[in-house]
């Protein structure tokens, strides 16, 4: 039989309805706070980046091939899609796909509205699978085998300052010597939050923006490289920069997004900040609640150093004790964090303005490995915190613990 801990159990059956046992649901409800808000706090964050994250890569992929220019306009130089290229690109280490893309500037007009936007013209490998998530009316366009479509993707918020739908045509003028204009036929709207696509771009055939620059059929204005890992961006740029030509740009995606990249990790700051002042309460709890029990049972302890017990058993017995604490705060603090976090995923409970936050509702990450991370640094730290009140055990004289009142 393990003593210290039959000593513990007993004491803790015995606490119902003393001083001690209020002092016990404290630090059990204590801990649940703590745990169910780290864990609430790290799955929004996860989530948060997920979301976001998936939007932006699904417009730009990973890493951008362009040509390098001096100029601050989004239409680019092109550059010569050559097989050779392609092959550099494609058998780069960590490479999953590579699609092109054109960029053209251009007015949509109707009878009432005209609305300036950018063409991105892409092709049939454009990654539709993660796109049309985003679609919230209509289809992708299709694109002709020759030729080039006039089929459109415009955004929501175009679709609602130029009132067009699906199914309506629309005619956009770019404005360039000669000018030139076409009419285009919207098969979709879709809307990402992001508002620098949503108020900007429209997704048409790459060959459409050919043909109004006057490029050749391998003339693209970039390359955008899709990365089996989306976290290998700093590698596979500087490879891929080392590997095509000199007058060739490679540009991370987080760069090029920097600010929505730079308030993501300012999130992550925060919540660091949280897991630390949480933790760090959580333990001050822990110590003066571990530390008011032996205090209130200081007489016991000095019964039992009378009996020939050690410090070290005597420690134990209040290790348990504490622990048993730890266990059941953690039990409730998962159940709270994790019910919450599954009813925010299936249900979408909390709503967000998209306007502000790039998304309608309060994402969640069910990460279960995160959790149980989170779980083990909260035994670990809190757990170790508790040796502090104990080494008050070893001061404690049995002749005056027995006459302490």
């Amino acid at each position: 039989m393990n003593l210290p801990y039959f000593i513990s159990s007993r004491i803790t059956k015995n606490e119902q309805g003393s001083f001690s046992s209020t002092i016990t649901r404290i630090a059990i409800i204590s801990i649940a706070v703590a745990l169910s808000s780290l864990i609430l706090a790290f799955l929004i964050l996860g989530g948060y980046e997920n979301v976001i994250t998936s939007k932006i890569y699904s417009f730009s992929g990973h890493v951008v091939v362009s040509k390098y220019t001096l100029s601050n306009s989004v239409e680019e130089t092109s550059i010569m899609v050559s097989d050779t290229l392609l092959e550099t690109v494609k058998n780069t280490e960590g490479v999953d796909y590579v699609q092109a893309y054109s960029f053209k500037y251009g007015l949509l007009s109707t009878q009432d509205e005209v609305q300036g936007v950018l063409v991105k013209g892409i092709d049939e490998n454009f990654n539709r699978a993660d796109f049309e998530q985003h679609l919230i009316r209509g289809r992708f366009p299709e694109f002709p085998d020759e030729n080039y479509g006039t089929e459109v993707a415009i955004s929501e918020k175009i679709s609602n300052i130029l009132q067009l739908d699906v199914g309506d045509e629309v005619t956009i003028f770019f404005v360039q010597k000669p000018l030139r204009f076409r009419k285009l036929q919207i098969t979709g709207v879709y809307e990402t939050g992001l508002e620098e696509i949503d108020e900007n771009v429209i997704l048409g055939d790459i060959r459409l923006v050919s043909r109004i620059n006057n490029w050749e059929d391998n003339q693209v204005g970039g390359l955008e490289v899709y990365l089996e890992d989306p976290n290998d961006q700093a590698e596979a740029a500087e490879t891929l920069f080392d590997k095509v030509d000199f007058d060739m740009y490679v540009e991370k995606v987080s760069d090029k997004y920097i600010q929505i990249f730079e308030w993501l990790r300012m999130l992550n700051r925060n919540v660091l900040i949280l897991l630390i002042i949480v933790l760090f309460v959580a333990c001050f709890n822990m110590v003066s609640i571990l530390l008011i029990l032996i205090l209130e049972r200081t007489q016991m302890i000095g019964i039992f150093k009378s009996l020939g017990a050690s410090n070290a058993l005597i420690r134990r017995i209040f290790l348990f004790n504490g622990l048993n604490l730890i266990v059941k705060g953690l039990l409730w603090g998962n159940f709270i964090g994790l019910s919450f976090c599954l009813a925010q995923y299936y249900f979408r409970l909390i709503p967000l303005d998209a306007s502000n936050y790039y998304v309608s509702y309060v994402p969640i990450s069910l990460d279960f490995g995160i959790v149980l991370l989170l779980n083990v640094m909260a035994i670990l730290v809190v757990g170790v915190t508790l040796f502090i009140p104990l080494s008050l055990i070893s001061r404690i004289q049995p002749v005056k613990a027995i006459r302490f009142d």
